[in-house]
């Protein structure tokens, strides 16, 4: 049934009740409404059919909005905290990158500075040969020479040999052994393949010295550590 007929028959229903209840009451003596009030009465009627189906449409369509509504700001809220963690994580993973970099390039530099003071050191090195040849020379002057001759970074571990094997002395000689010279060279005619003034040069000691060092050992700190643990070397 449709709508237009649903209302004719709701208006139709009020106005028979209405005729119907204007006769009774002519019949009892009692004084009964107008035609327009007729009218309005079926009115009525038709109204109070409808209402309540249309409210509880609007309700329905009402609170099917509003859970959208809620469904599509929980969505967005979830979305945006998902973006918010990954930009996080994103940017500790950058800053980590960085810092990994940074920590890699300060190692290849002061890697690099230490060859260059390396190579710097080795260039600076003097030959035996550079020294001017003197009657005798005292520990300051053989420091001196040793200073000029060995590595920058090796010299504290060779004078750390000759204070203990001869004191600075380049005419010390074992009277039971017979070592000589600065690094108590065993026998002292060893020297020779450094200068044939081995005796009397310290610059030839320490040629030698630095060379015999460099070859049994890898460098005067080797051959320190060696000694330390065997008190000869």
């Amino acid at each position: 049934m449709s709508r237009i007929s649903v209302r004719g028959f709701a208006v139709a229903s009020a106005t028979a009740v209405t005729t119907v209840g204007a006769v009774v009451g002519v019949a009892s003596g009692n004084t009964q409404p107008s035609g327009d009030n007729l009218e309005t009465t079926a009115a009525d009627a038709t109204l109070l059919a409808d209402i309540p189906m249309g409210e509880q449409a609007q309700i329905q369509v009402s609170s099917l909005t509003q859970q959208a509504d809620a469904q599509a700001a929980a969505a967005d809220a979830a979305a945006k905290k998902s973006a918010e963690e990954s930009a996080r994580i994103q940017a500790a993973e950058t800053a980590k990158a960085k810092k990994e970099a940074a920590e890699e390039q300060a190692k290849k530099e002061r890697e690099e500075a230490a060859a260059a003071e390396a190579r710097a050191n080795r260039d600076s090195v003097r030959d035996a040969s550079s020294f001017s040849t003197q009657a005798s020379y005292s520990i300051a002057e053989v420091q001196a020479m040793a200073r000029q001759m060995v590595p920058a970074d090796q010299f504290q571990c060779f004078s750390n040999i000759v204070d203990h094997e001869s004191s600075w002395n380049y005419r010390a000689q074992n009277p039971s052994s017979g070592a000589y010279g600065l690094v108590q060279a065993l026998p002292g005619s060893k020297m020779s393949t450094a200068g044939a003034d081995w005796q009397t040069n310290p610059a030839t000691q320490i040629k030698w010295g630095l060379n015999y060092m460099d070859s049994r050992y890898g460098s005067p700190c080797g051959a320190w550590s060696f000694w330390q643990a065997n008190h000869w070397y």
